[in-house]
Order: structure tokens, then sequence, then C-alpha cells
């Protein structure tokens, strides 16, 4: 197993020495400000709100929201189709403002509008009189330059009602029509993935909008995870020469989050879902030089809720590296959380390593104001 493991980092590692240090200043200096200000914020919290800050949890009713901002202090809140369809983009502007005003820490305020088949928003017509279309209708529209004015257009929509996190682009490879993942995609090669991650992260982060490239290290033409365990068995080279080029793109122009998926990759850890396990973190982060922030799918889809025991989720997916945890059974995992802290189980210099990480990029994208010099 180690041998394993040393192999796929001194391979990748080969692979990407060109661009790994390159990319990785680029997204420090590019992404956050001094660490010192991070770090002025992070002082000030207890662990328990440092561990809420890992936390991106599902949003609920107005009230409910509330109370649990306020009980478990979340690094973030996500919302999903329901949340707008009853809304205008003044109503749920207003309550959106409403949940930061109640937050001690300015949230994540995300969403998933990739355009195409994944449209929380603008499915509905108080917020968009069509949905945005999807990567595969406007390249063939007008190829990038379409797709830059789309993301242009996104972002101000996204802004305007309070959203600063757009969980996009997906950076997976697909050119099987068949594969569940090819409908959400550009339906391209990785070349012309490569330069679609790009365009878009480009015009988002112009835009001053968080970006989420997904799901490292590439979904492949594979199954559903959200109701079933999938095994990927392409070999290391298969990645290599594709699946990870489009997030190296999204690294290099500055992405915010990777989104790693809950596929067994099986040449990277035939015992572990991606986004649990260590050796694929440490290739995301060691190898390929991303210092940004890693997030997980949802750890309540089946691929998880069958590896684990229910309230270990949130417990493994620190320990493997992630940084922000999806997650809609928060009531459950974030007292997980504490408890693996105060037990020795996790340490609090991990957690911190975390916080820091969610601080920083609040910090990058505005979402939080850097303290005046003094």
């Amino acid at each position: 197993m180690k041998k394993a493991i040393v192999l796929t980092a001194m391979i990748l590692s080969l692979i990407f020495s060109g661009c790994s240090n390159a990319s990785g200043a680029a997204s420090e200096s590019e992404n956050f400000v001094p660490v010192d200000q991070a770090q002025v914020i992070l002082d000030k919290m207890s662990l328990e709100e440092k561990i809420g800050q890992m936390f991106l949890i599902r949003y609920s009713d107005d009230q409910t929201a509330l109370s649990d901002i306020a009980q478990y202090n979340p690094g973030g809140i996500l919302l999903f189709a329901k949340d707008f369809e009853n809304h205008t983009k003044e109503s749920i502007k207003a309550q959106l403002d409403t949940c930061q005003q109640a937050s001690g820490t300015p949230l994540i305020i995300g969403v998933d509008e990739e355009g195409g088949v994944v449209t929380r928003i603008s499915r509905f017509t108080n917020f968009r009189s069509e949905r945005f279309k999807s990567p595969q209708d406007l390249y063939a529209e007008g190829g990038f330059e379409r797709i830059a004015s789309d993301t242009d257009e996104k972002c101000a929509l996204l802004k305007s009602i309070g959203i600063n996190v757009n969980l996009a682009p997906v950076a997976d490879v697909s050119e099987d029509p068949s594969s569940f993942i090819y409908d959400r995609t550009i339906g391209q090669n990785a070349e012309i993935t490569s330069e679609y991650v790009r365009t878009v992260v480009g015009r988002m982060k112009a835009n001053g909008m968080g970006s989420a490239l997904k799901h490292f290290p590439g979904y492949g033409d594979n199954g559903d995870t959200h109701t079933d365990i999938i095994t990927d068995t392409r070999p290391l080279g298969a990645f290599v020469s594709g699946d990870l080029l489009p997030f190296q793109a999204g690294i290099d122009e500055g992405t915010d989050i990777v989104l790693v998926s809950h596929n067994i990759v099986s040449c990277m850890d035939p015992d572990y879902p991606a986004s649990l396990s260590p050796t694929v973190h440490a290739l995301l982060r060691n190898t390929i030089g991303f210092d940004g922030v890693i997030m997980t799918d949802d750890l309540v889809m089946s691929a998880i809720t069958e590896y684990t025991d229910g309230k270990s989720a949130a417990v493994q997916a620190v320990i493997a590296g992630n940084d922000l945890l999806c997650c809609s059974d928060y009531a459950v995992q974030v007292p997980a959380v504490i408890e693996a802290v105060k037990s020795g189980v996790i340490s609090e210099e991990r957690i911190n390593e975390s916080a820091k990480r969610i601080i920083q990029m609040k910090l990058a994208l505005g979402i939080i104001q850097p303290e005046p010099a003094q």
C-alpha cells in the first residue's frame, strides 16, 4: 500500500513538476491576503467557533437558519432550488442579508448554479427569463467567448441576491453521452475542458465570485455517487493524461475551492472514497500544489453513508484533509468533530489549519473585511 502511494506521488510529481511550484505560488499570492490577518481572526475564536467554520450547512427555512447560525457558527450556508421557488430577487436578498447579520463571522453563501441540468436559481422566472444554458450549449453557440459572457452574467445575478460562492465549474472530462456526469460537463476532451475551466474561473475571479472545481480527481464515465458506491478502476495514466489537467488549469487560474468526489479511485486509494482518502488529499495538496480550500461533496450521499457509521463521516473527512465539509446532517456531525478534538482523535492544530484557510478565502473574496493596520 505504501509503495503504491509513493509511486503515485512520484509519477505525478514528475508530470506536474514544471508547473506545480509556479501554480502554488500564484494561488497563494493571488487568492489570499496576508496570513496574519487570518490569524488575528482565528486567535479570537473558540474551538467550537473554529470547527463551525469548517461546515457548509444546508439552508432551511429562515427561522431555522437563524437558529442554526447562532448555535453552530457555520462557515456558510448552501441553498437549493426549493429555497428560491417562492421568492423574488428582493425577498431572497433580504433573507440572506438577515442571515449574514445574525452570524458572528460573515458567511459563505453558496449555490450550485452550473447552467443546464443544475440550475438552482435561473429555473425560476422571478430570477431570470430562462435557465442559464449548459456548458455544451454555450460552447456550440459561441465558444469560449460565449462561455465568458455567460459567466459574467451569472456572477452578476448571484451577487445581486447575496450569493458569494458558486460551486462551479464542473472540471470533469467526459465525452460519453451515456455517462452520469456528461450533461454537466463541456463534453469535450481534456484540452478543451481545461480551457473551459480556465475561462470560467478567470471570469469568476474577475467578478469577485468564489469558484469551486468539481469533482476531483475527475468523475470519469461512472455512476451516481448520490445513490451508490462507485469504484473507478481506470489506471493512473488515464488521470495523468486526462482528468487531472482541467483541475491543474483551474488551480493555475486561482480557483478558491476544489471539491473532492466520493468515487473510490482504485489506482490512488482502493480502500477509501476520494473524499475520505488521505492519499488523494496529499496528491492534491502536496503534489499538485493546491493551497486553497479543499471541500467534500455532501456527506449524506449514499457513497459515504454506506461507508461510515453515521457520526464518523465528518471526523473521517477532517482526518483525510478536507477543510470545508458540505453537510446536511450538521446537527450530528458538528458535535462529533468537537468530541473528536476533545478526545484527541483530531488535533486542534489540524482544525486551525482548515479554519485559517477558510478565513483567508473569505478575506480574499471580501466576505470578511480585513482589520485596519495599527
